[in-house]
């Protein structure tokens, strides 16, 4: 991939990057500005050369049309702080607003494109329709840098097809974030021990498929774990239960044990009749889930055991939250892996999405990881080995 350095001197050129700035938003106030924190490096250095910097992001999920609830300028504000600096947010994508906000650019200036995902051609199938979009946001620009890692596994107009149109590199966000997982593809060191968690099991299909035979030992937590409790031939109650995987769990279960893999479940399970931050909690063994009960947490004992299996490892990676930790009182299991995380001397990779917002919520410090990604569909495709437009576009 070309880095920032191989795109000579950028000193009054304008550059577009395409930056993943998504974040939680309650009305207008940010909850989590981690993915804008991340940005601020490559941002950064670009100003530095005396750049024009001319930012491409999305938030949340437009049908392609202006909407207020979606709007940018929150995140320009923020971005503006952080970068200790006015950032200018045009009123369009790449139409007239956007182009006097460009041209009104000085040297080091820094502009905000109004949600990419306004314009229908940015997820567009059709590649007329992308290509509709990237002609008008390279005509912006004079090179294009590629710092929005959340977004690289998608063939989108300002994540692949600009790239084709432009010169264009990898920013440092990018480039720090594949440098990073390309360690748990290529000869991790081991014990590599990866922790899943989330909702469904067909969230991780691909990444449990590639990882049997690679990772020594799985620890398997959130909602996705009643589905392999009732591959088990165990009750799960009224827990999330994918009934049309139980069979691929099976297999996996099989696939593993000839695979020499350890796959950990929970042995307690925290249980309550509703998830509310006011229901009464309790302790259950996991073969034993009352049939009017929601399992919404790992219990202490399971949490224990994956603690323990995650502080003797060597390379660390966790995608997905252990419980609804959301609540309190089915945070327990979530917080005791982030914790053993920061105890672990390896290598330790937080996969991005809501494992991300856990930590933070749960009062941990970023730098208390080896790595936060700030892509998680992305970093599980890397990690299965998938190929990434974004990234693939950025090697000719």
């Amino acid at each position: 991939m070309r880095t920032i350095d191989d795109l000579g001197d950028l000193r009054g050129r304008t550059v577009l990057v395409r930056s993943d700035l998504n974040v939680p938003l309650d009305g207008s106030r940010i909850t989590d500005d981690g993915r804008l924190r991340a940005s601020v490096p490559t941002i950064q250095r670009l100003r530095d050369t005396g750049a024009k910097v001319v930012v491409a992001a999305h938030l949340g999920r437009p049908k392609g049309a202006p909407d207020e609830r979606f709007s940018l300028a929150p995140v320009g504000r923020r971005l503006g702080e952080l970068l200790g600096t006015d950032v200018t947010v045009a009123a369009d994508v790449a139409g007239p607003s956007a182009r006097s906000t460009v041209d009104a650019l000085a040297d080091g200036g820094v502009a905000l494109l109004e949600n990419v995902r306004f314009e229908p051609g940015e997820t567009s199938k059709d590649d007329a329709e992308r290509g509709e979009l990237a002609d008008r946001l390279a005509g912006l620009a004079d090179v294009y840098v590629s710092d929005g890692f959340g977004v690289v596994h998608r063939k989108q107009a300002s994540v692949f097809d600009v790239a084709v149109r432009l010169p264009h590199a990898a920013g440092e966000l990018v480039r720090a974030e594949v440098e990073v997982l390309s360690r748990l593809v290529d000869g991790p060191k081991r014990p590599f021990v990866v922790a899943l968690g989330g909702s469904k099991v067909s969230d991780k299909l691909g990444v449990i498929d590639s990882l049997i035979g690679r990772a020594d030992v799985l620890l398997i937590g959130g909602g996705m774990v009643f589905t392999f409790l009732a591959a088990q031939g165990h009750p799960v109650g009224r827990s999330l239960l994918e009934d049309d995987q139980l069979e691929t769990v099976r297999g996996y279960l099989e696939r593993a044990r000839s695979a020499g893999v350890k796959i950990v479940l929970p042995t307690d399970i925290v249980i309550a009749d509703e998830l509310s931050a006011d229901a009464r909690a309790s302790v259950v063994p996991a073969d034993q889930i009352p049939a009017t009960a929601l399992g919404l947490d790992i219990g202490p004992d399971s949490a224990a055991v994956f603690a323990a299996e995650l502080r003797a490892a060597a390379t660390v990676f966790w995608n997905g939250p252990m419980g609804v930790f959301e609540i309190d009182q089915f945070a327990h299991g979530t917080r005791a892996v982030a914790q053993a995380m920061t105890e672990c001397d390896g290598l330790t990779v937080v996969g991005g999405g809501d494992s991300a917002a856990a930590v933070r919520k749960l009062g941990f410090a970023d730098d208390a990881f080896g790595h936060i990604s700030t892509g998680g569909g992305a970093s599980l495709e890397l990690l299965e080995g998938k190929t990434l437009p974004g990234l693939t576009v950025l090697e000719d």
